[in-house]
């Protein structure tokens, strides 16, 4: 009995101190807001909350600690969001499929809303993030999910679903669905990073012990 006593007692230690290390871990990019952005940040910081779901934070955190690149990667990430030649609808399915394989809290967080705005349905929402194939995709649903899978998973895509790509989007719809799908790649890299995760007070897409 007093074995087990002792036992347990050193496991609520253990537990504290992991929590208490948790709780103290530094922040890796302490977070910014308008009055304590530098001067070569103001400018990309303005265009940011313009557009931004989650103010300043997310990837514009670590984004705006190198502003050149930073505005470079703005610029690129407005003409993949609003001016691609892929669909809204399956452009943003693209994102939240990335975001998926990396359990990328901030970015399903921010293009699930998005994605069913625009038209993807609820269910293939639900699928995806439940890491299955979504039942009941349309053709070019389907298309979206095997293209970006295949190349990110094999390194490469097939000749059916190239074709099948060339023929539903056209040959710049699979250049733009090739490069939003490695840009939001880099995206969850620099999310991953800098340990971003969601506004405070709201709940992360993916709980801990799930796929």
């Amino acid at each position: 009995m007093k074995r087990w006593m002792s036992l347990m007692a050193a496991a609520v230690v253990l537990t504290a101190m992991s929590s208490s290390e948790g709780a103290d871990k530094a922040v890796r990019f302490p977070p910014l807001t308008m009055d304590t952005v530098a001067a070569d940040q103001k400018a990309l910081a303005e265009q940011i909350m313009k557009v931004s779901s989650v103010g300043l934070g997310g990837p514009y955190n670590p984004l705006l600690r190198s502003p050149v690149m930073g505005q470079r990667m703005f610029d690129l990430l407005a003409y993949l969001r609003w001016n691609t030649s892929v669909p809204l609808r399956l452009n943003e399915f693209a994102i939240l499929i990335v975001g998926r394989q990396w359990r990328s809290q901030v970015e399903w967080f921010a293009h699930a809303p998005i994605a069913l705005k625009a038209g993807l349905p609820q269910h293939i929402i639900d699928d995806l993030k439940q890491n299955k194939r979504p039942a009941n995709m349309q053709a070019d649903e389907a298309l979206v999910y095997d293209f970006v899978n295949e190349l990110t998973a094999q390194k490469k895509v097939s000749d059916a679903t190239f074709a099948r790509g060339k023929d539903i989007l056209g040959e710049q719809g699979v250049v733009d669905l090739t490069v939003v799908a490695g840009t939001y790649v880099t995206v969850a890299m620099l999310l991953a990073m800098a340990e971003e995760t969601v506004p405070a007070g709201k709940e992360p897409p993916f709980k801990p012990g799930e796929p």
